[in-house]
């Protein structure tokens, strides 16, 4: 995914040009949006966002996905699988490559079963009779083919809603009022000044913080080459230069970047010239091929949340008497 235009962050001359284009947009979206989609049998969670790039939706997809095995679910995680060439409705398998199904769905299927497809009605009904009790969306809302009980609206604590338009004047798929209207709270990952003022006052807002993995404790003090294909690299350089890492060089790539042999050799005798690490995250551990891995060191990152009963309290909620039975649950 190429990088997003400085003017997407600020409203300026070429964001009101183009504002007459993002008006055709957005009654395309809430046309789209409107129609019904497939109401499951057991309960559907959409960690979506209303903005291009990412937000952390994977990485809140990964969160919950422990929390609703812990409680006893059989979680299945369900995706377009950005990047991959797979078609259809697709299980993925420990056999799949990123190119196939795309990095975010390995990243997800080391968890949960996982299938990607752009028919997210066709991957549920798959998953249902595969056994899911819980299906779990990472993306989506603007997809219509399926029915949400629980919808998410993702937000990057950082960047916002940008200059607050919809695409091509602004990072937004649609606007932000239309999206919150269909999502019962809003997640915001990272620190934010203030709550975007686009965001209704009656939206519940949890908030979370990214922390490393635990591996990030090996690597204080020590000299460090980061390299990063994600949305936002500097989400990840960043909190490594915080944690006392000695990070001699930042390469940032687009988002998904496919490696290339040549561009893998240039960072593996970059980091022999400068006597550092070779670190990187997760999403772009599984882009490399096995003999460059044991060369590259991962460093995961996770949720810190700053009101974990308002998460359990929505989870619950998910398990209506009326519809869906709750699993006899064993969260701590």
């Amino acid at each position: 995914m190429p990088r997003a235009p400085a003017f997407w962050f600020r409203d300026g001359w070429t964001a009101r040009l183009l504002s007459p284009l993002s008006a055709i947009g957005a009654a395309i979206a809430a046309r789209r949006v409107a129609r019904p989609g497939w109401r499951a049998p057991v309960p559907v969670i959409c960690c979506g966002n209303v903005t291009v790039g990412g937000a952390g939706k994977t990485t809140l997809v990964l969160d919950l996905a422990q929390r609703l095995i812990a409680r006893g679910c059989a979680v299945h995680i369900l995706l377009r699988g950005y990047g991959g060439r797979s078609r259809g409705t697709h299980r993925v398998s420990p056999d799949d490559t990123a190119e196939a199904v795309g990095d975010e769905a390995l990243l997800l299927a080391a968890v949960a079963p996982t299938w990607t497809g752009a028919d997210r009605a066709a991957s549920a009904r798959a998953a249902v009779a595969a056994g899911a009790t819980v299906l779990l969306m990472d993306d989506g809302l603007q997809n219509p083919t399926l029915h949400k009980d629980l919808s998410l609206l993702v937000v990057d604590g950082a960047t916002g809603f940008g200059n607050g338009r919809v695409l091509p004047a602004g990072p937004l798929r649609e606007p932000v009022a239309a999206g919150a209207a269909r999502c019962q709270a809003a997640v915001v990952i990272g620190p934010a000044r203030s709550l975007p003022r686009s965001l209704p006052v009656s939206l519940p807002v949890l908030r979370a913080t990214l922390v490393q993995g635990p591996e990030i404790a090996a690597l204080r003090g020590k000299q460090v080459l980061a390299f990063a294909g994600i949305a936002y690299p500097d989400k990840f350089f960043a909190p490594l230069r915080a944690a006392g890492v000695d990070v001699v060089r930042a390469m940032p790539f687009p988002d998904h970047h496919p490696y290339t042999r040549r561009e893998l050799d240039a960072l593996l005798g970059d980091a022999d010239r400068l006597n550092a690490i070779l670190v990187t995250t997760p999403k772009d551990a599984v882009r490399l091929p096995p003999e460059v891995k044991p060369w590259v060191q991962v460093v995961g990152v996770g949720l810190l949340w700053d009101d974990e009963a308002l998460l359990r309290a929505l989870l619950d909620g998910v398990f209506d008497a009326g519809r869906h039975k709750a699993p006899a649950r064993t969260e701590q």
